[in-house]
């Protein structure tokens, strides 16, 4: 599989400035006009989901090209662009930076209870959260989601766009994933990986973590006492120093309350284990470890883990954006989504033919 859908990007100070940013705004909403109208909002999700293209389409954009900002600036962009016209677009944006994010829910909502849809809005809540949960328990990185951007159509299609960001290093970690490329939200859901750099990682979505994943299952439906007794056993022995996975920061005691939960509810497998409220890195983290220690069932420490310029960047590199050929770009999208919708079908077909010939 073609590895494509994480980004490594470092953070950067400072806020977009308002000329930029409208700009962005008016240029996001041509281009993902002409992509709709050409191949239909499937598209949009498709390319939202390949974090090259996403790169491109911030370049193009005007921002930074490895900004941790370009995600949060280009989906914020997006959003706007949108805003009270989802329905002629077809495609719908829910959640945003910070606090914006937790709203996603309450926004999936919205849109499907204003608009016809395919599917009931707790199918698209259910698999935002779920990827979110993903990457922040499964997939263990050393990176804190704090965006999170929920894409979809209304036959019942949809997309994710998220970020990380490590504390110690001050840089970001960009997630991407696509329903339609999804067999198991458990099993190596991304739509693919990138990045210029691979740390140690507790990864229990690679396909070579299954057992781990049914071993943790089986001990999360454990009596909570046997689980404690393992992790309080294993603390007396001394572990070998390059051992990736630790106890250090695990505490017995908010452990079995957590355990008490997975034993009620006996989960049927590590999907519905991870959606368990309370179930989080710790808990994931104690289980797959006792999980290799106990059953010898093997977690993966494989990370699972390549970018282009039109208008220049926010902060003059490569060179600063030039804002005249900035306006006449959006001017010359915009003409030409209007002349197609009003059936210059001619034109449209030498532009296909002349793109041909440059390929």
């Amino acid at each position: 599989m073609q590895r494509i859908g994480v980004a490594n990007l470092p953070l950067h100070n400072g806020k977009t400035p308002r000329w930029l940013f409208e700009r962005m705004v008016k240029l996001a909403r041509e281009i993902t006009a002409i992509i709709i109208e050409e191949f239909g909002p499937a598209e949009m999700l498709n390319r939202l989901s390949d974090p090259c293209w996403f790169q491109a389409f911030g370049c193009v954009l005007g921002f930074d090209w490895h900004s941790s900002g370009v995600t949060t600036t280009v989906c914020g962009a997006l959003k706007e662009a949108l805003k009270g016209h989802e329905a002629d677009f077809g495609l719908f944006i829910a959640g945003g930076k910070g606090n914006a994010s937790r709203k996603t829910p309450d926004e999936i909502r919205l849109f499907t209870g204003k608009f016809s849809f395919g599917q009931p809005s707790d199918k698209f809540i259910y698999y935002s959260r779920i990827s979110a949960k993903v990457d922040n328990t499964a997939l263990q990185d050393g990176f804190q989601l704090y965006h999170h951007n929920f894409f979809f159509i209304k036959d019942g299609r949809w997309a994710v766009v998220q970020q990380g960001m490590n504390p110690c290093t001050g840089w970001a970690r960009r997630y991407h994933w696509l329903s339609s490329s999804i067999k198991d939200v458990v099993c190596e859901p991304h739509r693919a990986i990138v990045c210029n750099s691979r740390s140690n990682v507790l990864n229990l979505v690679a396909k070579e973590s299954e057992r781990a994943r049914e071993t943790s299952t089986l001990l999360a439906c454990r009596w909570p006492g046997f689980v404690i007794h393992e992790i309080n056993r294993i603390k007396e022995m001394n572990l070998p120093q390059e051992h990736s996975l630790s106890f250090r920061d695990i505490k017995a005691r908010n452990l079995h309350k957590v355990l008490l939960s997975t034993y009620a509810r006996q989960p049927s497998d590590f999907e519905s284990l991870l959606g368990i409220n309370g179930v989080g890195p710790k808990t994931i983290r104690a289980l797959a470890l006792l999980s290799e220690l106990i059953y010898d069932a093997k977690v993966s420490r494989n990370d699972p883990v390549t970018y282009s310029f039109a208008h220049g960047g926010k902060d003059g590199y490569p060179y600063p954006v030039n804002r005249k050929t900035y306006d006449y770009s959006i001017e010359i999208l915009h003409n030409a989504i209007k002349e197609a919708r009003l059936g210059f079908i001619e034109k449209k077909e030498a532009f296909k033919r002349l793109h041909s010939y440059l390929m």
